[in-house]
């Protein structure tokens, strides 16, 4: 069997923000949202430049069609995921007091 980068890409990272969902809600919105919009254009720009320089290449079979620039839309997932699973999960570790501190 075969997995789309849709599948891969954007499957995996709303299984992990659906897992952290309380502590996603407990995000500030703002920060989240400002997070996201760093996070999404330093991955335009430079998954752009990796495939324009031909270091990374996608199956077309494998995925959507839909592109930012050369980027294939399923890109951002991992995105997506940085952007509130992350703080969502330093958040819940903080609560169960294995934060390191």
């Amino acid at each position: 069997m075969t997995t789309s980068y849709l599948l891969l890409n954007g499957g995996v990272p709303l299984a992990v923000l659906a897992l952290l969902w309380r502590s996603v809600r407990k995000l500030n919105a703002r920060r989240a949202l400002l997070n996201l919009l760093a996070l999404a254009l330093l991955t335009a720009v430079f998954d752009n430049l990796i495939i324009g320089l031909g270091i990374v290449d996608y199956d077309s079979s494998r995925i959507l069609g839909l592109r930012i620039g050369l980027v294939p839309v399923e890109d951002f997932g991992y995105t997506l995921a940085a952007a509130y699973a992350l703080p969502a999960l330093y958040r819940w570790l903080g609560e169960r007091g294995i934060d390191g501190n």
